[in-house]
């Protein structure tokens, strides 16, 4: 489980000096044992789901937007498309009833299609776990704990791949189980956590795809003449899995399509490289003859069919908002598929129309300058109670706030890596920084050009990001492995030293949080004492 010698940064520049062969230069070695490079993830994974399974059916509330996710959700499961519910529909689910959707007429079912403004994944997700336990706070809520959970496991396999170090995946998959809003959002029936894990998922198969594609690209290099192009790569399927991932992504939130459109500009431009790095006169060349047409496959066919696919309950259903179900049945199949197309389309129209005019108010949006900094979380939900915490004035509360530590520790790591990408052109530094600016940026002219309602979980596809900005940094300050037999070093005893009170000092931090991120009933004053920025966090 030692940590992988940091040299190898693959800086794709046949004319700098390069350790030893073009494999290893190209694709290095995996560190520590295979063993040990699942055991220690899933292990970690195990803790995080522990700690976002225990006591997950808790507040037995409605909680923020699981108002429309739940019921949306259920809806889906039930009928293929979203409908209206009744008025006072939260209370009756919280009371065990489920008959609260609003009855139609078979000559008025538009009447009933409720008007969605979110593509449908997000809510199978959600309706899955309402499918296997029931329509209730835990059956609502354990499918975004399930996918938080997986998240763990993901980002600690992708930290070791990139690294090189199982003892740094462990690490990053130790920061990401810690993390405020991640676990919030993993115990909370909101969308945002599904577009995280895609995102994640996307970035991971990519990942993958490259290691893969270097290593046929040696094998070619070891056995075959030299071309100025080099060879075609195969069908990649670790990118058609990222095609899928991405697509899946912008099927829960169409925010996925900035990710989409980063990630497959990043490995067509991770092609370029590798074909730079092993020699090849014509690199680009070749990287566009030979890499492209499938790239475009994956990165623009595979995300749109799957995005499509996700909406196979509305082209089914008779019901669904704004299907014309009688019209594109009155004549023939042709015209069933054009007219339905026709109908799909311009719903997402509409629904385009409402995003870039959403402007309403609300008392916990934030400004995207104020995320990093945790200005301003947002109250899930909250209630005073009068007795049970041994006190006159208790509280329960759910508040979707990053840990600070975490946070603020990204943010350092995030700067080092822009002054290490500028000396180094590392990949893993390049990668890290483009994933958390797509994750961010984009909503700036949203502030500015739209006045948008925005809030603080909408940068949660960042914080695998962040956490992987840290242990890129992590495994800096430890340095390389020292040679077999030799004493350890004076650096990393000393940066191993300083990454485990960091982790130390994460764990302690969300542990001090926990009561405000699981409704804990608890008395005021310590409630209080939790909000480090008093007026901003109450």
């Amino acid at each position: 489980m030692a940590v992988t010698d940091f040299q190898y940064q693959a800086v794709d520049d046949p004319k700098e000096p390069q350790p030893r062969s073009v494999r290893d230069r190209l694709v290095p070695p995996m560190g520590g044992s295979v063993l040990w490079g699942w055991v220690g993830p899933l292990l970690i994974a195990v803790f995080g789901g522990v700690l976002r399974f225990v006591n997950l059916g808790h507040p037995k509330a409605v909680v923020f937007d699981e108002t429309y996710y739940a019921k949306d959700s259920f809806s889906l499961i039930t009928w293929g498309v979203e409908k209206v519910a009744i008025k006072d529909a939260d209370k009756a689910l919280l009371a065990g009833n489920t008959d609260i959707w609003q009855k139609c007429t078979q000559d008025a079912l538009d009447k009933c299609a409720s008007y969605v403004v979110h593509p449908p994944l997000g809510k199978w997700m959600i309706g899955f776990g309402e499918w296997l336990f029931g329509m209730n706070p835990y059956g609502w809520r354990v499918a975004a704990a399930i996918v938080g959970t997986l998240s763990i496991l993901v980002i600690a396999r992708l930290a070791r791949r990139m690294t090189r170090s199982t003892l740094l995946g462990c690490f990053a998959g130790l920061l990401l189980a810690l993390d405020g809003l991640h676990f919030v959002l993993s115990r909370t029936a909101l969308l945002d956590i599904f577009l995280m894990f895609w995102v994640l998922a996307g970035f991971t198969c990519l990942v993958v795809d490259r290691d893969k594609m270097r290593g046929r690209l040696v094998d070619w290099y070891e056995t075959s003449p030299m071309t100025p192009e080099g060879p075609w790569l195969g069908w990649r399927p670790w990118r058609i899995a990222a095609g899928v991932c991405l697509g899946a992504a912008c099927a829960v939130k169409w925010s996925g399509i900035f990710f989409l459109i980063a990630f497959g500009i990043m490995s067509l431009i991770w092609d370029m490289g590798a074909r730079r790095a092993v020699g090849l006169r014509k690199p680009y060349a070749g990287a566009f003859s030979k890499d492209a047409p499938t790239w475009l496959g994956a990165v623009a066919l595979v995300p749109a069919v799957t995005y499509v696919a996700t909406w196979a309950g509305w082209f089914a259903s008779a019901d669904g908002y704004g299907r014309n179900w009688a019209q594109a049945t009155s004549s023939g199949p042709l015209y069933f598929v054009i007219d339905s197309a026709k109908s799909w389309f311009a719903y997402q129209v509409q629904v385009l129309g409402f995003h870039t005019g959403l402007e309403s108010t609300h008392p916990y949006q934030s400004e995207p300058w104020q995320w990093p900094l945790l200005l301003r979380p947002v109250a899930f939900y909250y209630e005073g109670k009068q007795t049970g915490c041994g006190v006159k004035d208790c509280s329960e509360a759910v508040l979707g706030v990053g840990t600070p530590v975490i946070w603020f520790g990204a943010l350092a790591a995030l700067v080092a890596l822009i002054a290490w990408y500028v000396a180094s052109r590392d990949w893993r530094a390049g990668a890290v920084l483009l994933a958390y600016a797509v994750g961010w940026l984009p909503w700036f002219y949203y502030a500015i050009a739209d006045n948008r309602t925005m809030f603080l979980f909408y940068a949660i596809p960042m914080i695998p990001f962040m956490v992987l900005a840290i242990t890129l940094c992590a495994g800096l300050l430890i340095g390389p492995a020292a040679p077999p037999g030799s004493p350890l070093p004076m650096r990393r005893t000393v940066g191993a030293a300083a990454v485990g009170a960091f982790a130390l000092l994460a764990l302690v931090n969300f542990w001090w949080l926990h009561p405000i991120l699981t409704a804990d009933l608890i008395p005021y004053a310590e409630w209080k004492a939790r909000m480090l920025f008093d007026k901003r966090w109450i």
